[in-house]
């Protein structure tokens, strides 16, 4: 067993132990909004850098919150409430009369405050990237939803509409209207429309008025024109996740009054459960009481906060341990490149290092050109220490100095904190961390850094980075240019467009291509560095032909870098670079590309990589997630592939999707995810994300799917109808894009432990199927789902178990005795491929159901879930259920005796066609007979 295997645990212990000590006395700033004694505190709603100055906003705000506090306090039955609130007010406005933020900033935020960037429309939006009870990413509000008092008529009232979004961040439940399926067939064969709870009232409405339902139904299909209008006044009580804006609506639904039969989203992602029932199994309620008495809770307090200058310190370890593996060598590159390209102008920088002891290199200097950058860059390290050890706190110590020089505390400044060291002490420090109102942001390199390291980022809330010793690794240039202000402006910050690296042999090239699309081009650089004394050849060609080369560009011998500064704005288009190693041996060359956004009105498209979780233990998977925007607006059919760098072995590449199956949620949202379970080793592991996108294929979303509050087109009162004004579209402008782009983000670092030596055991089942969908033609039953893999989401599973019920309890909680469908013929399909499966419910089963009760069921509802199987049988876990009617259409009797009447009435008539035969001819025959006996009577009298 390794030192670090054998002290970690200790360290461990002692680094938790004085966190619990502290816990009671130091907010804990990193971890978000915290549940204390019913009220949730630290509650973080920032305001966009580009939403001009109003201070009506800040008291709408404020007022909405109130609302949404005594009416979250009744929903839950007196559980939650809001307690302490925060406001990040920008930096651009002009108002001093707030408080200095400490580690609050516009990225860290539960709610932000801004406009679609140039789309019309106001709907308050959760973004929702995880499962059923999984906590979504932030709330969104325009500044025109907060300030416009008459969209109130469609929404309802402010503080109900933050109620159904909170439920969304918070719980993870989801929209029970569906504006895309109004209605439904439900297991008696009636058309309804798709609501909850069902006791919500309304008329149907066609073009000229009120109209009876049939005149809206033509042939099963919702007639253009028609639509639903519900009555003001309503006795139903829920649910706030269908329509937050009727005034008797005070609840979720629950077990009672939830509706599972409408194809909604609450039903598809949460197996049909309601609303309450995902928010009473959250942890919120698993460790709360309701409170006692009948006193209302007191009204939330808020605190308004506003960043003042930036302030940064970079941190550096120079112990002798950072002259392994050119780790001082990718700091002075990477240190360069942030000081001369990435820190925004204006900030103030200084410069400390460490190795036993700490020393201030630079104090506090202001970016206001570019000498000042060059003046910087000559306070980095150049050499290391004799010294092995390492004081990280004697580090920060020195930065908390430097920074406290110009307002006297360190609240709202950021510590760039670089090392290899293995420091036991971490824990010495921490109070002194925790009060300093600082952000840090922690970057390890190679195996022995302190494992302990990254609790100092998440504690104050910074990013976590690991930079392996890797040669062809750009991934500390790609940890600073991740790095950012904060201020959520996008149009300010820098987009890294390319990040490369390659080991190349003697007299042989990297050649590569970066599409620059028309939304970035401004300030942009191209960056070389590599390994050796000179310089590689270059040569970068732009779309027009033009050619640049190496004495076109800034070279630093001392460091090993050239960069290109392209003036104005870039052309967009393919850009073409070509690195030829000229020396005699191998060595790795490396390129980073970064741009700033070309137009103030048009957002740059951007891509923000991140992990689920960043501890865990093996055999748990990670889930990676990449969210692929322009603005608001969610980017389709990228390809986004992410690379994985463990601390030893090689890099391992995964595309991720945004299918809506495995680890993506939801199909076409922007987000695309994959699982990673490919552990090598134990220890940290870097992520890297790049997209790349083909011009040739649909780039936007049409609108922001996911989580809205419903806007309500109109209401009946008193049998008058009382329509809303139209709600406006959140369309965009369709933009030609000739080029594509490309995009390059860090997803910072996660850690793994538990993972075994030597060859694996098969510990991975398939994934959960998440996307089964059934479907009913007359006697058939058509199911379709994305197939999983053998492991997770990768590879061929090796055969599938489908179960029914018509009681959804059976197959929710015992769906080992539900009806098992015969599926022998049924191979699973590579991971990814649609599954389509059809069968006849009436013969396809192998024998009685029980049910939980012992009772016999008598119910055209059928409920159907599905899990994989391995080679191994592992099994997958449930997916979500799915649902059926069976039922024949209208006015039909079933189908076996529709079958027997038919064929009853073909013989009747048969039958009855012979009898009328038999009578003709019998009839016949008699006429004959009477003609012939008249003929002879009247010959007889005749002679």
């Amino acid at each position: 067993m390794t030192q670090r295997g054998i002290a970690g645990p200790v360290c461990n212990l002692k680094f938790v132990t004085l966190l619990v000590a502290l816990s009671s006395e130091l907010p804990f700033l990193g971890a978000g909004v915290q549940l204390r004694d019913n009220g949730y505190n630290g509650l973080l709603i920032a305001i966009n850098p580009q939403v001009p100055e109003n201070q009506n906003l800040i008291s709408n705000i404020k007022e909405m919150i109130t609302e949404a506090s005594f009416y979250l306090f009744n929903a839950t039955k007196r559980r939650v409430f809001f307690r302490d609130i925060k406001i990040l007010i920008p930096a651009t406005w002009k108002a001093n009369n707030y408080s200095k933020v400490k580690q609050e900033s516009y990225e860290k935020a539960n709610v932000i405050v801004t406009d679609w960037h140039g789309a019309h429309g106001d709907d308050p939006y959760t973004l929702q990237y995880r499962g059923c009870g999984k906590e979504g990413k932030y709330i969104h509000f325009t500044p025109n939803f907060l300030l416009n008092d008459n969209l109130t008529a469609g929404y309802g009232s402010r503080g109900r509409v933050f109620v159904h979004e909170w439920a969304h961040l918070r719980w993870g439940v989801f929209d029970e209207y569906n504006n895309d399926k109004p209605f439904y067939i439900n297991g008696r064969n009636q058309i309804k429309v798709t609501r909850c709870s069902s006791d919500i009232t309304g008329i149907f409405v066609c073009e000229k008025g009120p109209c009876p339902q049939e005149n809206c139904i033509i042939s099963k299909l919702f007639k253009e024109g028609c639509t639903f209008i519900y009555n003001s006044t309503q006795n139903a009580t829920a649910s706030i996740m269908f329509m937050q804006s009727l005034s008797s609506v005070v609840q979720f639904c629950n077990a009672s009054t939830h509706n599972q039969e409408a194809p909604n989203l609450q039903n598809r992602m949460c197996s049909l459960r309601s609303a309450w029932d995902v928010i009473t199994d959250s942890a919120d309620f698993h460790h709360s009481f309701p409170m006692n008495g009948t006193e209302l809770p007191p009204p939330p307090t808020f605190s308004l906060v506003q960043a003042g200058d930036k302030v940064v310190c970079l941190v550096l370890d120079v112990s002798s341990k950072m002259a392994e593996a050119d780790r001082l060598l990718q700091l002075q590159q990477a240190a360069e490149f942030y000081l001369m390209q990435i820190v925004e102008i204006h900030t103030f920088v200084g410069i400390t290092s460490f190795d036993s002891k700490g020393e201030i290199r630079a104090q506090l200097h202001q970016i206001n050109s570019n000498d000042d950058r060059k003046l910087l860059v000559s306070y980095l390290p150049t050499t290391v220490s004799a010294k092995t050890e390492v004081s990280i706190c004697s580090g920060l110590k020195k930065g908390f100095e430097v920074v406290e020089k110009l307002n006297g505390k360190a609240y709202g400044t950021v510590m760039i904190l670089v090392t290899s060291g293995d420091d036991k002490l971490i824990g010495n420090c921490l109070p002194t961390v925790l009060s300093s109102g600082s952000t840090i942001h922690s970057i390890a390199l190679g195996s022995s850094a302190a494992p302990n390291l990254e609790e100092l980022s998440h504690l104050t809330g910074g990013l976590k980075f690991f930079v392996p010793d890797i040669s062809n690794s750009n991934s500390m240039i790609d940890a600073f240019s991740r790095i950012s202000s904060g201020t959520g402006d996008v149009f300010q910050q820098r987009i890294q467009l390319e990040s490369t690296g390659e080991n190349v042999k003697p007299y042989h090239q990297l050649k590569n291509t970066v599409t620059m699309d028309n939304t970035v081009g401004n300030d942009t650089i191209f960056l070389v560095t590599w390994q050796t004394s000179g310089p590689p050849e270059i040569m970068l060609f732009d779309p027009d032909g033009r050619k640049y080369y190496t004495n076109n560009f800034i070279t630093n011998l001392t460091f090993r870098t050239a960069s290109l500064w392209i003036p104005g704005t870039a052309k967009p288009g393919h850009w073409t670079y070509t690195l030829n190693n000229t020396h005699h041996s191998l060595q790795a060359l490396k390129v980073a590309v970064t741009s700033r956004a070309s137009n103030s009105a048009v957002p740059p498209a951007t891509v923000e990589a991140f992990v689920e979780r960043d501890s865990l233990h093996f055999p748990q998977p990670v889930m990676i997630y990449a969210n692929v925007r322009q603005g608001f607006y969610p980017i389709l059919n990228a390809t986004v592939t992410a690379t994985v760098e463990p601390e030893t072995g090689d890099p391992v590449t995964l595309r991720l999707l945004d299918d809506g199956a495995g680890a993506d949620v939801i199909k076409n949202d922007g987000i695309y995810s994959r699982y990673f379970f490919s552990f090598a080793v134990n220890g940290r592991y870097s992520l890297k994300v790049h997209v790349n996108h083909s011009p040739s294929i649909s780039t936007l979303a049409h609108s922001i799917p996911g989580s809205h509050a419903m806007y309500v087109p109109g209401y009946t009162a008193n049998g008058n109808i009382q329509m809303n004004a139209p709600r406006k579209s959140v369309g965009r402008n369709e933009e030609e894009q000739k080029w594509g782009f490309s995009r390059v983000s860090s997803g910072g670092s996660f850690s793994v432990l538990g993972v075994p030596a030597g060859p694996h055991p098969d510990v991975f089942p398939p994934c959960k199927i998440i996307d089964l969908e059934a479907v009913n033609v007359e006697e058939e039953l058509t199911l379709s789902w994305t197939a999983p893999g053998e492991d997770f989401d990768q590879g061929q599973a090796t055969s599938y178990e489908i179960r029914m019920s018509k009681s959804l309890e059976n197959i929710q909680d015992d769906f080992n005795t539900a009806i098992l469908v015969n599926t022998s013929k049924r191979n699973p399909q590579q991971a990814g491929i649609r599954e389509i499966f059809t069968f006849s419910p009436q013969i396809s089963t192998n024998g009685p159901e029980h049910q939980p009760n012992g009772e016999t069921h008598e119910s055209h509802r059928i409920y159907i879930a599905i899990r994989a199987m391995d080679r191994n049988s592992l099994k997958s876990a449930i997916s979500n259920i799915a649902q059926a009617s069976l039922f024949t259409p209208p006015n039909s009797d079933p189908v076996p005796a529709r079958d027997y009447l038919i064929l009853k009435g073909v013989l009747t008539a048969m039958g009855l066609i012979g009898i009328i035969c038999l009578f003709i001819v019998v009839t016949h025959h008699t006429l004959n007979r009477k003609k012939r006996a008249d003929k002879k009577e009247n010959g007889t009298k005749l002679l």
